[in-house]
């Protein structure tokens, strides 16, 4: 189990990423715009390196949703290694079985 401070923090990260994710998009448009003038492109690099740095969504990491466990969290099932092998043992995940060969 995760320590309960680490899976708040993440919580804290997704919740001001989504916060500032317009004002971030807003932002690298006009640093990606190729029509738009330098010192428009150097203030907009300014504005977005002032923003927190939590407001960058690879800041938080993927968590499994029952252990909190950070590492080898499947995607598809929001779930560890451990986690997913136990449920699938369980027969808990449809469409998946144990290989053997």
């Amino acid at each position: 189990m995760a320590k309960k401070s680490m899976i708040a923090r993440d919580v804290k990260r997704a919740k001001i990423a989504k916060r500032y994710a317009e004002r971030r998009a807003q932002l690298k448009a006009v640093i990606n715009d190729r029509s738009a003038e330098p010192e428009q492109v150097e203030a907009a690099v300014v504005a977005l390196q002032k923003l927190p740095r939590d407001a960058s969504p690879t800041r938080y990491q993927r968590r499994c949703r029952i252990s909190g466990r950070p590492h080898s969290v499947y995607r598809k099932f929001g779930l560890g290694r451990n986690k997913l092998r136990e449920a699938v043992m369980r027969g808990d995940v449809p469409g998946v079985v144990k290989a053997s060969w």
